[in-house]
């Protein structure tokens, strides 16, 4: 058998397996995309435009997986077209019960195709035929060339097709578990042979199919039937002989039974473009692939490792596209006395600094510290070794503004040093900054990660991340891994020069954002005091406020269950007090808060009430939990301010999340009063700009009308309102203004006609007529909104007054999802940009007036749009003054700016 193998092998052409024989791989590639996106939670695998990619995930690692166990020589993957093929024609109920496709999974079988594409693997999509056809003929092509079959497919049909040269591999558990069929076990299974197995599915009917069975015969007595009369063909010609009840209902539904024959028999003559021996694999093009992976987001190295390493030209590409190792250095182990002459002879230029950093919360020190010089020179040092010359020769090159620094994430670098007693200045480069600005979208800027982005060069194992370096092992293996870092974030800095003129961001960097970062510093170091006994009697209330709700939920459900437990929830709501059903999802109904709200207004049940409030309040304990863990020995709360999470450029804060503590309810405000003006201050100012997203959208659109309805005094929303509904000012009421108001921040946010039906709860043409008539009274918004997204489409990225630009492939997918998404974050990015950018140029104006007029006062937080200030005593009107004049001139708009201004003893009494 192998020899004959082996000389079909050679008349057709392929290669031949490890065995001797080519081995064919295919696929069924809707079945194994929709198992997949059944398989993987849809929340937790969406991009930042929406995009889901849980299929896409799914059926990568899937794919990944059996091509390592599988190895073939040859590989494609089968799609269906559409649902109307041959079988729709001879049987218009075909399929027809099947739900409508998940709004989420649209689209991602499309991308599935270009990631095979990337991976150049052949894919097969006839008109008229299922994907099951496809490979049907491809298999029957393929074994009399000789070639060993494997077939993934969620399709039991396909048992059909098993032989000694052929196996389905089946999915038994989401898409990670594959079952092998063989002839053996397909007899184990079904007591039948695989060519028996299309007469058994016929007999049987198939749901999923809409194919009917007959009534009162199941699959044991299908199998008896067969195995007594050796086919269907054979039963049907002596029917007569079937006694009994069953025998009736087979005479009487025979004539379905043999349509179902029909429809589930593969066809195996499809016509296609080429054959098995054409579907050898080819090396991947990579950098596709990567572009691929990298535009939705899919970050999981482990998953692409995977995919690389089942690459037909993986040898080739890993020796081109190798990084070259750890940059060599001439390194110098300081000791004491040895780094003041160092200094000396090589500080006056750019340094690279990396360090080994101990930090726990509240305080800080200084482990190991490297400096790189340009050519070559590097130098190591424990600061607890440091004499006193040399320490006061490092504070003084640390601290002094002209002699230059290359640092990567300067900001953590200036909190631990600053523990150390050391201040740092002239830092003319961070290259975490650096890699934002360029590619804002990227989730990851860590030293290792951009070193063989930018570089080509790999970091030395120890050197990897963002300097977690191994501290304690080997010293000199330590000192030469941070070295080489230090060596790698100066060169990552001239390379990133070069990068940020292309892009026209360096002005943003030096005027912006480092200056940001250093004040950032300062703010973290500072914190804000806190109230913990405050704290802790708040936690408690709201801890007895869940047990409340959870006594109430029992009342209401009649008994105890888990409200934490979907699936016990699901049995009490829908199952119990039949409430109506909400969004089918593979455990069930939904359950989620938006469906809770939508069983709230349609019954009059309290339980959705009541376990609204349960999430509510238990999301408000651990906010305070999470606040009073964080207060450190200092009686502060010390927050990390992240200038490269949000690419529109706002900042974002962890470790607490200052962000997560809602504004508008009193429970929110209740937690805001227990951040405390601090021993030595006065009070505690807040201060913001009014509807600075709405004055920078009539800046940018030029619309008349919507600077003046800012510029005239009056109230805006009712202003507009007045506009749109032709109405007198004063005739404008509650309902009109609140719809102005919504329509009005949905626009600076892309908020489209549906979404706006939503939030109002009103009809989708409502909302539409609500937008053609705004557009009418403001035609400048409506002009500019358009255009911003043809150039940005143009382009590929979009900019704010600044020139900080957020770049938007997708808008130019052929995926209409994501394309719409992409459109939304076209119109919202200039206007959300640009006020990020203003409310960094108003701190650094107000930091630099309260350092300039010697003042005591100290900015603590940004928070949304929100500075609070601590407040020396006896400055509080200086400060003022000096806050409104600062803010207000931070750029000049056609809508000015407008700042509120609030003082009191805590963050929530000096709201205003």
């Amino acid at each position: 058998m192998a020899a004959k193998a082996a000389k079909k092998s050679e008349a057709t052409g392929t290669p031949a397996a490890a065995g001797g024989r080519p081995r064919l791989l295919l696929m069924d590639g809707h079945s194994m995309a929709y198992r997949a996106f059944f398989a993987l939670p849809v929340e937790n695998f969406t991009t930042v435009t929406g995009q889901p990619t849980n299929a896409i995930y799914g059926f990568a690692s899937m794919l990944a997986n059996t091509l390592r166990d599988e190895a073939p020589t040859h590989f494609a993957v089968a799609f269906d077209v559409s649902r109307k093929t041959w079988r729709s024609e001879e049987f218009a109920e075909y399929k027809a019960n099947r739900s409508k496709t998940p709004d989420e999974f649209k689209g991602q079988v499309e991308l599935i195709g270009e990631m095979l594409d990337a991976m150049r693997v052949k894919r097969f999509a006839v008109e008229g035929f299922e994907a099951d056809d496809v490979i049907a003929t491809l298999t029957e092509q393929a074994t009399a060339q000789g070639f060993e079959v494997s077939i993934v497919t969620g399709d039991r049909d396909s048992f059909q097709l098993v032989s000694d040269d052929v196996t389905v591999l089946y999915p038994t558990k989401g898409v990670s578990e594959l079952t092998r069929f063989t002839p053996e076990k397909v007899f184990e299974k079904y007591g039948l042979t695989p060519a028996q197995y299309p007469d058994f599915a016929a007999l049987r009917g198939d749901p999923s199919d809409n194919l009917p069975g007959i009534p009162g015969v199941g699959e044991k007595t299908a199998t008896k039937w067969i195995n007594q009369f050796g086919s269907f063909a054979e039963l049907a010609e002596r029917a007569e002989e079937v006694k009994g009840k069953a025998g009736v209902n087979l005479r009487e539904h025979l004539d379905a039974v043999k349509l179902n024959r029909r429809l589930t028999e593969m066809v195996r003559d499809v016509e296609l473009p080429c054959g098995p021996a054409e579907l050898t694999r080819e090396a991947y093009d990579r950098e596709a692939l990567s572009v691929f992976f990298n535009a939705l987001e899919i970050r999981n190295q482990g998953l692409r490792d995977r995919l690389h390493a089942v690459d037909p030209g993986a040898a080739e590409a890993a020796e081109e596209a190798a990084p070259a190792p750890g940059v060599e250095v001439d390194g110098t182990l300081i000791g004491a006395g040895d780094l003041a002459p160092w200094l000396a002879e090589h500080g006056t230029g750019p340094l690279g600094v990396a360090t080994v950093d101990v930090w726990t919360l509240g305080s800080g020190s200084v482990a190991e510290v490297a400096l790189a010089a340009p050519g070559g020179p590097a130098a190591w040092f424990d600061p607890a070794q440091l004499d006193a010359a040399d320490e006061q020769a490092f504070a003084a090159w640390s601290a002094d503004a002209a002699r230059p620094k290359v640092m990567h994430n300067a900001k953590g670098l200036m909190r631990v040093f600053g523990e150390h007693g050391w201040r740092i200045d002239g830092v003319t480069m961070d290259t975490a900054l650096a890699a934002y600005l360029v590619k804002p979208g990227r989730r990851s800027f860590a030293l290792d990660a951009l070193s063989i982005e930018y570089l080509g060069r790999d970091l030395a194992p120890a050197a990897a991340g963002d300097g977690q370096l191994a501290f304690g092992a080997d010293e000199q293996a330590e000192a030469d891994a941070l070295m080489g870092q230090a060596r790698t974030v100066l060169d990552l800095g001239t390379a990133f020069e070069a990068k940020l003129a292309e892009v026209g961001a360096a002005e943003l960097l030096r005027e912006v954002e480092l200056p940001t970062s250093v004040l950032l510093a300062r703010m973290e170091r500072a914190g804000i005091a806190a109230d913990r006994g405050w704290l802790e009697r708040l936690e408690q209330q709201f801890a007895g406020a869940v047990q409340q709700a959870v006594k109430e939920a029992h009342a209401a459900a009649g008994h105890e269950f888990n409200l934490g437990s979907p699936k016990q929830l699901q049995e009490v709501l829908f199952g119990e007090l039949g409430l109506p059903k909400t969004k089918k999802t593979k455990t069930g109904y939904t359950t989620d808060a938006d469906a809770l709200a939508w069983l709230a207004a349609q019954t009059e049940n309290e339980l959705p009430v009541i376990m609204l409030r349960h999430r509510e309040q238990a999301k408000l304990r651990t906010t305070v939990e999470g606040l009073i863990k964080t207060i450190g020995a200092d009686g502060r709360i010390h927050t990390t301010f992240n200038q490269t999470v949000a690419a529109t450029g706002r900042l974002s804060s962890t470790d607490p999340n200052l962000q997560n503590i809602p504004v508008r309810t009193d429970e929110g405000r209740a937690i805001r009063r227990g951040f405390i003006v601090g021993e030595g201050f006065e009070s505690l100012l807040t201060a913001d700009y009014s509807q600075i997203e709405l004055r920078v959208m009539a800046h940018l659109s030029e619309d008349e009308g919507l600077i003046e309805a800012f510029t005239s005094g009056e109230d805006l929303h009712t202003t507009v309102a007045s506009h749109v509904f032709s109405v007198a000012t004063h005739e404008v009421d509650a309902e009109m203004r609140r719809k102005i108001k919504a329509m009005s921040y949905g626009l600076a946010y892309g908020l489209s006609a549906f979404g706006l039906s939503q939030q109002l709860g009103i009809q989708p043409d409502e909302a539409r007529k609500l937008m053609d008539n705004y557009f009418e009274r403001f035609g400048g918004v409506r002009d500019y909104l358009r255009r911003a997204v043809e150039e940005a489409r143009a382009t590929g990225y979009t900019e704010t007054m600044l020139g900080r630009r957020r770049y938007l492939p997708d808008l130019n997918s052929d995926n209409r999802q994501r394309r719409e998404m992409a459109e939304r974050m076209a119109l919202n990015a200039p206007i959300q940009g640009t006020a990020a950018d203003i409310v960094k140029i108003a701190m650094l104006r107000v930091d630099a007036a309260l350092r300039a007029a010697k003042l005591e006062s100290r900015m603590l937080l940004q928070v949304h749009d929100e500075i609070v200030v601590e407040v020396a005593p006896g400055e509080r009107k200086k400060v003022e003054e000096l806050l409104r004049r600062e803010m207000a001139d931070a750029v000049e708009l056609s809508a000015p700016l407008d700042v509120s201004v609030g003082f009191g003893k805590d963050w929530e009494s000096a709201a205003h």
